[in-house]
């Protein structure tokens, strides 16, 4: 929301400075994002005279202009491309040094075709004020030479942009802006009473509304003999400062309107509609050429102002090309509507169209204010452009429902902290237009028809609140007590954490992805019930509720590999949708490697490359659920997956058939196709809600493990096994010859062909043992070799390779 500070001082009586000002909007709650003060930055432009322009002797575009700056000196020679660059013209000069903002750059003493330049005549571009560079300013021959430009030219009206929070409706205009400030003492707030129009003749437009759900009220008023051309003066330099474009009469109020009192009006070309109005619901097939230069294509979802020729405009959104006003227009209808908050913002998003209009009516706007709004317009009309108003047609409510909160006093203390005197919680609620009764300490309080917002007692303290000062809250402690505080952190949110913690340290970027995808996509991963469609999606391809995250992480990767960056590693931690019910929600951890983006690049590997392969996949999943607690001893793995992993290279992580914890491998082709992305990708995903809880029992502090001071042998061993045989089999069996010196076990090496029999397949193992009280023997280290050959022989019926 922007507006000037003049356009402020219209409706607040203040002296306060406009930082004092600026300040206070941020304390109350509507912070200010920027102020834009074209006389502070235009500063250093002053007005100047050309008093010769000759060829430049090198160029010939170019021209040799000596300027009167105005301070009395020497005239200045400056270097000039501009077509309309000539003797006795006056113009804007900026000296070196002078930060030019359309250009952002500072500038400085040149020399241009060998001919020396001391400054620059401007264009209206370079100053930022409009986007006219074909030539630089021509300014009054009157205009006085060595003044500051902005202060001449009025500039000196600071803009001031606010952030507002979606409840705010009522400050989508600087009007609902001024009582705020006024309520913080910073002026007196000026609000004149709106003095009906009286009607010449009875307005002979009947309208018609079909469903008052989606349109509670609709006032109409005719004018005739309306002579619309440019707005006054004043108007346009409002509307341009905010960066609106004026128009003309017509639609530049009901622009003013918009941004002066939150309240949106559409003017209709009375002789371009024909017959009387309906408000009703589009027809299928039905189309609009809006004023926005767009057609768009209707259905019975959309709320509409039709005529007898068809739809003329969306209703509280945009008006339609055919009946708006030009400068042709005598006879105009002024339309004030009230509009369902939630159809407005529904069509605003199925059409994509945000005008400022959609801005405030999918917010609520207020509804005692459509009537006087639209007598207020008329008067604006008749003061501009002339004419003779008809009667008002008013259908439906005028008004809002009435709101009356019983409001305990000491609740501000009870909520806050704050002790405020019950004289200023009824200065504050009656400046900001509450009503107040009864002597207490429960009082009635009548909320304003402006502010749907509040509807309870906590709205009514932070209403006193932010107004007296949200400063003055004190800092509070908890109280401790005596017991130890417990967790803050569920289980949950524990396993969470840990498992980004893990995921991170493993070189893995985190990405954080829609929680929708396409209708396909879901199907693809085992989702796309009906009950996990959205209602009301953003966007056609954002449809369905995801049953995993890695749909997400896949269209990145493939965002990054489609701008060169192949070798990527993502993972996400978030919720996934696995069924019809609210308890089929989980908390799952996902990622992918993709390229050379290997976690065991720089180690010894059994595949010999870099390259992310399954067992990435596989070690990440198991760093999270070893992070997240899972009870690693009594974990399974189990060769395949579901249908879109690769049903050779893919793997489940289970605890028993009946809980399965996750799955790893490589994306199945045909799925990679079917989402549009290239592969290989190596993917995985933990679901942490079936981690099971660890058992609680009373355990003795176990003392801190110490780095031993021996040093760790490592040996390898190859072992011929049938090719049924896997390699985790070996690996548990050399684990538990002695859980105490073997730390771990490692393979690195699996190999079929020639020198193997068939049938067979020879995997390898690097084993490393942790002396911990003393250095072992060699004759020590040879016996626990023989007890891991024996122990491997025995389980897997190996045998040593020669």
């Amino acid at each position: 929301m922007k507006f000037t500070l003049s356009w402020l001082k219209e409706h607040l009586d203040t002296d306060e400075p406009l930082d004092k000002l600026a300040e206070k909007l941020t304390m109350i709650g509507l912070e200010v994002e920027n102020i834009e003060d074209k006389a502070k930055a235009l500063k250093p432009f002053t007005i100047a005279k050309v008093i010769s322009a000759e060829q430049h002797p090198n160029a010939d575009r170019l021209r040799v202009c000596m300027v009167d700056t105005g301070d009395g000196g020497a005239p200045v020679q400056v270097v000039c491309g501009a077509p309309n660059a000539r003797a006795g013209l006056v113009s804007v000069f900026s000296p070196p040094g002078t930060y030019i903002p359309g250009k952002d750059i500072t500038l400085g003493v040149g020399t241009i075709r060998g001919v020396e330049s001391r400054g620059m005549l401007c264009s209206a571009a370079e100053l930022q004020i409009s986007n006219d560079h074909d030539g630089i300013m021509e300014l009054p021959a009157d205009a006085p030479i060595g003044a500051a430009y902005a202060a001449w030219a009025g500039l000196g009206d600071p803009v001031v942009e606010i952030n507002l929070t979606p409840n705010r409706q009522d400050c989508t205009g600087v009007h609902g802006i001024a009582r705020e400030l006024a309520a913080a003492d910073m002026g007196k707030f000026k609000d004149p009473t709106i003095k009906p129009i009286k009607g010449e003749f009875p307005c002979p437009v009947k309208v018609t509304v079909e469903d008052a759900a989606l349109c509670p009220g609709f006032a109409l008023r005719l004018v005739r003999g309306v002579k619309n051309g440019p707005s006054p003066e004043w108007l346009q330099k409002r509307l341009t400062a905010i960066g609106l474009r004026p128009i003309n009469a017509l639609v530049d109020i009901t622009n003013f309107m918009t941004y002066d009192r939150a309240r949106p009006l559409h003017v209709f070309d009375a002789k371009k509609v024909k017959g009387n109005l309906v408000v009703r619901r589009a027809r299928d097939g039905e189309t609009l050429l809006a004023l926005d230069g767009r057609s768009y294509n209707l259905d019975p979802a959309i709320c509409v102002i039709a005529d007898e020729h068809g739809v003329e405009s969306l209703a509280g959104i945009m008006g339609g090309e055919a009946s708006g006003c030009d400068e042709t227009t005598t006879d105009v209808l002024i339309e004030s509507a009230l509009w369902n908050e939630i159809n407005i913002a529904q069509t605003g998003r199925k059409l994509g169209i945000n005008s400022d209009a959609r801005y405030r009516f999918e917010r609520g706007v207020d509804p005692a204010f459509m009537v006087p709004g639209l007598e207020l317009a008329t008067k604006l009309v008749l003061e501009m452009c002339g004419g003779t108003p008809s009667e008002n047609v008013v259908v439906g409510k005028s008004f809002g429902d009435d709101r009356v909160i019983d409001f305990p006093v000491t609740e501000v203390k009870r909520l806050s902290g704050i002790e405020v005197p019950m004289p200023e919680i009824k200065r504050i609620l009656t400046h900001l237009g509450f009503m107040m009764a009864g002597p207490g300490p429960v009082v009635k309080v009548a909320v304003p028809s402006w502010r749907t917002d509040v509807h309870g007692k906590a709205d009514i303290v932070e209403e006193v609140v932010r107004i007296y000062g949200v400063d003055k809250v004190p800092m509070t402690p908890f109280e401790r007590g005596e017991d130890a505080r417990k967790s803050v952190l569920t289980p949950l949110q524990l396993r969470t954490r840990r498992a980004r913690r893990a995921l991170a340290s493993r070189g893995i970027i985190e990405a954080v992805t829609w929680s929708f995808i396409t209708k396909s996509a879901a199907e693809l991963f085992g989702g796309g019930q009906r009950e996990l469609e959205v209602a009301n999606p953003i966007a056609s391809d954002l449809s369905d509720m995801r049953p995993t995250l890695l749909a997400g992480l896949i269209a990145a990767a493939q965002a990054n590999a489609d701008r060169g960056l192949s070798d990527v590693a993502l993972f996400e931690v978030g919720q996934v949708f696995k069924g019809d019910r609210p308890q089929d929600q989980f908390m799952a951890a996902s990622g992918l490697r993709r390229g050379f983006a290997s976690s065991q690049g720089l180690g010894r590997h059994w595949s010999g490359s870099a390259q992310a392969d399954v067992f990435d996949a596989k070690a990440d999943a198991l760093a999270v659920l070893a992070a997240a607690g899972a009870p690693m001893q009594a974990l399974q793995i189990v060769a395949g997956g579901p249908s879109w992993l690769h049903p050779g290279r893919s793997g489940t992580i289970q605890i028993g058939p009946q809980n399965v914890l996750g799955y790893f491998g490589e994306m199945n082709p045909r799925a990679l196709e079917a989402l549009g992305a290239g592969g290989p990708l190596m993917v995985f995903e933990v679901i942490l809600d079936r981690i099971p809880e660890a058992k609680k029992k009373p355990t003795r502090a176990k003392p801190v493990i110490e780095l031993s001071a021996f040093q760790p042998v490592s040996r390898d061993f190859a072992f011929i096994v049938d090719r049924t045989v896997k390699g985790g089999d070996i690996v548990r069996a050399a684990q538990s010859v002695d859980k105490k010196l073997i730390t771990a076990v490692n393979v690195f090496d699996v190999y079929e062909g020639k020198g193997i029999d068939d049938g067979k397949k020879s995997i390898a193992i690097a084993v490393t043992i942790q002396p911990r009280e003393k250095t072992l023997t060699d004759q020590e280290i040879e016996a626990v070799a023989a007890k891991i050959v024996a122990e491997v022989t025995k389980k897997t019926g190996g045998t040593l390779r020669a």
